[in-house]
């Protein structure tokens, strides 16, 4: 790798970072707030509507990720108009969020009324799942934005499975934070190991990200 490359690459590493830990922690926040309405009112409307609220929330995520993105992109990709960019990665947060909310709030409605608690799964199973969710995002988030890379450079495909690989390895890091904070939450009563414990692993996230799917970054930028 070039040092121009390395240098697009390290960019794209930290506005990552920086994105998913402001973008996607403000998320979780708004989140948190609407389920914990929604879990106050059961019922299928509630839970129905949790879910419509939980997917619009995915709109703060993408708006400060594609923001910071394209300060990264719009050097190498000249062409690309930051409103354009902006709006795909919006669109593919929003579904995102829709489908990755709608697992666990439809077993929560088949729960609803049973006097038996949940049994949790183990965590080796839940990190294999989280990577699992994270390969299916990944095509959800990806796909708006190659729509928008292939009109800049050759060989925009592999930004969509670029960004599966990505999120099969950040989404696991994110189930064993909120493994973590909660407990600690739990044990002290107070938010502040949640938010700390929170912050850290989101800007992991990110990066784990953006290391990733900045490799295929690099790439397209030499192919433009």
């Amino acid at each position: 790798m070039g040092r121009r490359s390395l240098s697009l690459w390290l960019r794209w590493v930290g506005a990552n970072a920086l994105a998913e830990m402001v973008g996607l922690g403000a998320t979780f926040a708004l989140d948190a707030l609407i389920l914990a309405r929604v879990a106050s009112s059961p019922g299928i409307a509630a839970s129905l509507l949790g879910i419509v609220l939980v997917a619009a929330t995915g709109a703060i995520e993408g708006t400060v990720v594609g923001l910071l993105q394209w300060r990264v992109l719009r050097r190498p990709f000249p062409v690309i108009a930051r409103r354009t960019w902006v709006f795909a990665t919006v669109i593919g947060a929003v579904v995102a969020w829709f489908l990755g909310s709608l697992p666990s709030t439809l077993m929560d409605m088949g729960a609803q009324g049973s006097t038996a608690p949940a049994a949790e799964p183990p965590q080796a199973l839940m990190l294999l799942m989280a990577a699992g969710m994270g390969l299916v995002l990944g095509a959800v988030l990806g796909t708006p934005q190659w729509r928008v890379l292939r009109r800049a450079a050759r060989g925009a495909w592999i930004w969509i499975p670029a960004n599966c690989l990505a999120w099969a390895l950040g989404m696991p890091a994110i189930f064993a934070a909120v493994d973590r904070a909660y407990p600690a939450h739990e044990a002290t009563g107070s938010l502040v190991p949640v938010v700390a414990i929170m912050s850290v692993a989101l800007a992991i996230t990110g990066a784990i990200v953006g290391a990733v799917h900045g490799l295929a970054l690099v790439r397209l930028a030499s192919q433009r």
